[in-house]
């Protein structure tokens, strides 16, 4: 019994419970060997009346004495409440916080590679900058229009960025100066325009503006105009007038390259798939050492898919392509060459018989061009002067495989008197000079007929000297090099056949 006693009495202290917070313990198994009264007179002996206030805190124990005298003793402890709500509620808001990081994560990897993306396009702009600030006469509008608009998407990312972009924003900071500056940058360049190329086109735009409304306002009750001649026919009555210049670019070279000419390749069997060639002079006004081909009229407004050629031996600006074929006058000869525009070879060269050459009879204010190629509807031609015709302009007809001479021309129009020329359906049609701004078609000879007489058609130009005139069948315009300038111009022709 004592041994039982004792294995009750060490309980609450193994529970951490005094024995004044103990109930009476009350054995549930009837294995016990103490009855109940026995057991209740030890406990009240040994605790007096302190048991009435003990704690509800145990419940179904057991106790007894094995066969060896040891006590044995079995408690189950009262549930406790667990905060399960708690724990839950815990877990949802972990849950969102954690989708709310992958989620900002996510945003933070998309504008790193944006803003990565950006630095290697303002890296690009800065290059373009650069490249136009060294050479100021190599530009056009195009190319301040094209950066703008990719700054202004740059400026438009930013401002995202900014908005979106939670804690430090110095990178963010550090672009859109940036791209300020590069757009500060650019409207200075703008400012600077030296050859005033931006603002001649932005007047000539204005120009054309005005008139087209001036003339849509006269043109109302006025009768619609007969159609032009079809593309390459010569069922016309000849040239009547001539559009304003539209123009194009600066030559490829750049401002201080004045001399040379332009056009576009003129082929019968493919009449309206051409190339695009520019060739400006030496600064000397006399060597044809480069020339550039463009597929397209889109490439040589961009100043892509360039073609670059090194030809050494043309003089003068009297040049003209035709059929893939560059003709040129051979340098300090009255030689005419045949280039090949694939392989940039002279296939063949022929002298033309008496021609006057190196200044002898070149045009009015424009040296090197004794000799000057042209083509129209019926094939390749060439103007000059001779001893014989006392420098008065000859015309002859070339066979454009082998250039001899097929058939000549002879006028009584003084060629240095003439500022230039070019042929139309067999027509010369030659200008000369009425002051800085203003050239006048004012001579004609027609090779169909032998007739010459005058004309009295205006043509306008930007700068003060015309280098060269190519006509492209087809198009119906003339090509014009304009003091470095590349000019068209739509030819108005007499509905009326001859």
């Amino acid at each position: 019994m004592t041994s039982g006693l004792l294995c009750l009495l060490t309980l609450p202290f193994v529970l951490g419970q005094t024995p004044g917070d103990l109930e009476p313990l009350i054995p549930s198994t009837p294995s016990s060997p103490f009855s109940d009264s026995v057991l209740r007179s030890g406990f009240n002996n040994s605790f007096g009346p302190s048991l009435g206030s003990v704690s509800q805190s145990l419940s179904n124990f057991t106790g007894f004495e094995d066969d060896h005298g040891t006590c044995q003793c079995s408690v189950t402890l009262p549930d406790t409440a667990f905060p399960v709500q708690r724990v839950e509620r815990l877990e949802v808001t972990a849950h969102v916080l954690s989708q709310k990081f992958e989620k900002e994560l996510s945003k933070v990897r998309e504008y790193v590679q944006l803003i990565s993306v950006y630095e290697k396009k303002l890296s690009n702009l800065t290059i373009r900058v650069e490249i136009m600030e060294k050479d100021t006469i190599s530009y056009t509008e195009l190319d301040f229009e094209l950066i703008k608009i990719e700054v202004k998407e740059m400026e438009k990312l930013i401002t995202q960025l900014k908005g979106s972009v939670v804690g430090s924003t110095t990178v963010v900071n550090q672009l859109e100066v940036e791209i300020r500056n590069m757009t500060l940058l650019v409207e200075k360049l703008e400012t600077l325009d030296k050859n005033n190329v931006l603002a001649i086109r932005r007047e000539i735009l204005a120009l054309k503006t005005r008139l087209k409304e001036c003339e849509a306002s006269k043109g109302e009750n006025v009768p619609a105009a007969p159609p032009p001649p079809a593309p390459g026919s010569c069922e016309h009555g000849g040239v009547v007038n001539i559009s304003r210049p539209s123009v194009v670019q600066l030559n490829w070279r750049g401002f201080a390259y004045k001399y040379g000419a332009w056009g576009r390749d003129y082929s019968p069997q493919h009449p309206g798939g051409g190339l695009y060639w520019v060739a400006p002079l030496n600064t000397d006004g006399r060597l044809l050492e480069y020339y550039r081909l463009h597929n397209t009229l889109d490439d040589l407004l961009l100043y892509t898919n360039a073609r670059d050629q090194r030809l050494v031996y043309g003089q003068g600006a009297g040049i003209v392509v035709y059929n893939n074929y560059m003709y040129v006058n051979w340098y300090n000869t009255r030689n005419i060459a045949k280039i090949n525009l694939n392989n940039n070879r002279a296939e063949v060269t022929q002298t033309l018989p008496d021609a006057a050459y190196n200044n002898r009879f070149s045009y009015a204010n424009v040296g090197w061009q004794d000799i000057d190629l042209a083509v129209d509807e019926n094939g390749l031609w060439v103007i000059y002067s001779t001893e014989a015709s006392t420098g008065n302009m000859v015309i002859s007809q070339l066979n454009d495989t082998t250039l001899v001479v097929l058939n000549t021309w002879y006028t009584r129009q003084f060629k240095p008197s003439v500022s230039n020329a070019f042929m139309v359906c067999g027509v010369l049609y030659a200008t000369r000079t009425l002051n800085t701004r203003e050239e006048e078609i004012f001579y004609y000879y027609d090779t169909n007929t032998g007739k010459e007489g005058r004309l009295n058609i205006t043509l306008r130009k930007v700068q003060e000297r015309i280098q060269s005139i190519n006509y492209h069948p087809f198009e119906q315009k003339l090509f014009v090099y304009n003091d470095g300038y590349l000019l068209n111009y739509d030819l108005i022709f007499n509905q009326e056949p001859k």
